[in-house]
């Protein structure tokens, strides 16, 4: 495996770490409440990021999920979330060649972006990793185009270059990141 390659491999492992801490701090109590994804209330989005790594892994072995389903929210969403992102990271560790950069920065950047999300519907005041988001933000901003932004993707917010990493990064995926509490 090339260094590229390994380096995305070791940012998504820590993307995933990131998402799980953000998950096990998501209080019941917020459930119902509003996220920056339109599409969801917490509940929905929390269930989302928890079927995202089957996800991914049902598409490397040339499945197709329905990423628009709303998944049930297991009773124990971390512990979920977590066995389903080892299964992820094992099959990206046991791809070898076979693994693409742009695969897994792909994965990066979804994580990045809805674990924000969730900090900022719950509350939350955890640190996120600034290199996370970097590494999300530089491949959305080469993959990601007015004409493909689709359904999924409101058109990006204008922030100043000095922003931090994690705005400039949501903002560019169509969200404002001022509408859901302090940065």
């Amino acid at each position: 495996m090339d260094s590229a390659t390994q380096q995305s491999i070791d940012v998504l492992s820590r993307a995933l770490d990131q998402t799980a801490e953000v998950l096990s701090a998501v209080p019941a109590d917020r459930l119902s409440d509003d996220t920056p994804c339109n599409d969801w209330d917490v509940a929905g989005l929390v269930a989302h990021v928890v079927a995202g790594p089957r996800n991914f892994v049902t598409m490397a072995s040339g499945g197709e999920p329905d990423w628009s389903a709303k998944p049930p929210l297991p009773a124990d969403w971390t512990a979920e979330f977590r066995s389903a992102a080892d299964d992820l990271m094992r099959m990206w560790n046991d791809a070898g060649e076979s693994a693409s950069p742009g695969a897994v920065d792909s994965q990066i950047a979804e994580f990045a972006i809805h674990t924000w999300d969730l900090t900022r519907a719950t509350g939350q005041s955890i640190d996120l990793d600034p290199q996370i988001a970097q590494r999300s933000l530089d491949f959305m901003s080469g993959a990601l185009t007015p004409d493909n932004r689709g359904d999924v993707f409101a058109p990006a917010v204008a922030l100043p270059e000095d922003a931090p990493v994690y705005d400039r990064l949501v903002a560019f995926a169509g969200r404002d990141p001022h509408a859901h509490g302090p940065s």
